[in-house]
């Protein structure tokens, strides 16, 4: 059985994973880690991290960027691998975790849906296939709380796909104030923000009178929370280094 320490307890996420593990006989919290302990989890809950002694097998995290250092430190220090599940790094904090990653094993995604890593993953082989014959828009869908746009899971998408193609590619997310015919060069990234949308993206390749579209919708944070405990199963005993989800999909 796998020991996790829940990092982002008694956030939407934290409790959904909850939730699951106490329905999964591989996988267990045995403790959890958050600023605010207002909630009976069955498990002990600290408020800092460092005060945390109870030994754990992986880390899973969903909080917020601005722990990540001390996350980092503690997971470090007691040499535990860490699921980094929370978004919204900046260019230091990835440099930090990929450094972290030389001592721990980090697995980091910014979508851990095993359905939006496939994706990715078949939209990387169609651009491969299909050329610069055809145009490559992405658009993204998502509740009317969301603040970022585009998606991280959308630039992920995006990034993946540049990294196939033989071509430097450029991103356009605003053809509204230019005039100006496609450049064959360009990724168009969409956003579209209402209701209570979990998650839908769509890669649509456009030629010469046809269309590919490859499409993942998300209908509730339970495809996150199930591919946050596949991960941790995952790098459970592995040894120091970076992985993502096309190493678990891989596997």
């Amino acid at each position: 059985m796998i020991r996790v320490i829940m990092h982002g307890c008694n956030g939407k996420m934290g409790q959904v994973i909850t939730g699951l593990c106490k329905e999964d006989p591989d996988v267990e919290i045995v403790a959890g880690i958050d600023v605010v302990d207002n909630r009976e989890n069955g498990y002990p809950v600290f408020t800092d991290i460092n005060a945390c002694d109870v030994k754990a097998d992986v880390i899973i995290d969903f909080s917020h960027v601005s722990v990540l250092t001390p996350l980092l430190a503690y997971a470090t220090k007691e040499r535990i691998p860490v699921v980094l599940c929370t978004t919204g790094y900046t260019e230091s904090q990835v440099n930090e975790l990929k450094e972290a990653s030389k001592q721990i094993p980090v697995f980091y995604s910014r979508n851990m849906s095993l359905g939006i890593n496939l994706l990715i993953e078949l939209a990387k082989k169609a651009a491969v296939i299909l050329g610069d014959q055809f145009d490559i828009e992405i658009i993204e869908k998502h509740h009317n709380k969301k603040i970022d746009a585009p998606s991280g899971t959308a630039l992920m998408i995006a990034d993946g796909i540049c990294e196939v193609l033989d071509r430097t590619m450029h991103y356009e997310y605003d053809r509204h104030s230019q005039r100006k015919k496609r450049d064959k060069n360009e990724i168009g990234l969409h956003a579209v923000r209402g209701g209570t949308i979990v998650g839908e993206h769509e890669v649509l390749f456009a030629g010469h009178h046809e269309t590919l579209s490859l499409t993942h919708v998300a209908q509730s944070k339970e495809v996150f929370a199930t591919g946050s405990i596949n991960a941790a199963m995952f790098l459970a005993g592995k040894p120091a280094g970076l992985y993502d989800m096309s190493d678990l999909i891989n596997e």
